[in-house]
């Protein structure tokens, strides 16, 4: 599917600027969502704007580091509940890190700064099935935009985990089919679980493929969709949000013009 090199309706990724804002938010649940993932709920007056007009945006958090200054690390906006004034964030549960460490002592009433996000990637265009493609750092965007889908578009997630357990459930009116690969966290930045499933997935035409994961799991991805499958780079969109061995590093375009 989309593999013919003289079609030009290609999707269209288009960029919206937003006013870049700090706002102070109170702590109002904490959660274990699944053993691997915590998920706290914010609320506050200074919500009252907050924009966030794609699923994978993200926003900028303010939390102690060990040394006792102020680090900054990204985050997706899991979900924003206008009417309750809510907005939930979704915590990866691993040791060592200052935003993973906040989350654990974190507790109801407590505060938390965040900026953001400054903008956001909408994605337009004739696409009729999204494929999402990630690991646990992506299952908050992965599940906005599943939540977030219309009826008349499906889509399929492929997505690892540590085990069985650590799987979620989207609630959508989409039609939504689930892969979950198990392996554990010091192996997330192996792609042969996610590849092999892959190599027997049918894809329907012009599906958008949409990664996120370890920086090297997601480059090995899309080399794999655009050398094995011939599918045009402008049907993919894949990120690192992390990268092993390298504090708060990621990369927004892994293989750019490969």
């Amino acid at each position: 599917m989309n593999s013919d090199p003289a079609q030009t309706d290609f999707p269209v990724i288009q960029r919206v600027r937003h006013e870049l804002r700090r706002r102070s938010l109170d702590v109002r649940t904490v959660s274990r969502l699944t053993p691997h993932m915590i998920r706290i709920t914010l609320t506050g007056t200074d919500l009252a704007d907050f924009t966030s007009a794609s699923p994978d945006d993200h926003i900028k958090i303010f939390v102690p580091d060990a040394d006792g200054s102020i680090a900054r690390r990204d985050y997706t906006p899991r979900r924003y509940d206008t009417q309750a004034g809510e907005l939930l964030l979704d915590f990866v549960d691993h040791p060592g890190g200052p935003a993973a460490s906040w989350a654990q002592t974190v507790r109801p009433g407590d505060r938390l700064n965040i900026g953001g996000p400054k903008g956001s990637q909408v994605i337009t265009g004739a696409i009729g099935h999204w494929l999402l493609i990630g690991d646990e750092t992506a299952l908050p965007a992965i599940g906005r935009r599943v939540e977030e889908l219309s009826p008349d578009t499906p889509v399929t997630t492929v997505v690892a985990v540590p085990g069985p357990e650590d799987e979620q459930n989207f609630e959508t009116l989409s039609h939504h089919i689930a892969h979950w690969i198990h392996r554990s966290l010091e192996h997330a930045d192996d792609a042969c679980g996610i590849l092999a499933r892959l190599e027997n997935l049918e894809m329907p035409e012009n599906t958008f493929i949409w990664v996120a994961a370890e920086a090297g799991v997601a480059k090995a991805i899309k080399q794999y969709f655009l050398q094995e499958r011939h599918i045009p780079a402008q049907w993919i969109k894949a990120s690192g949000y992390w990268v092993k061995g390298v504090s708060d590093a990621s990369v927004k375009d892994v293989g750019a013009g490969a």
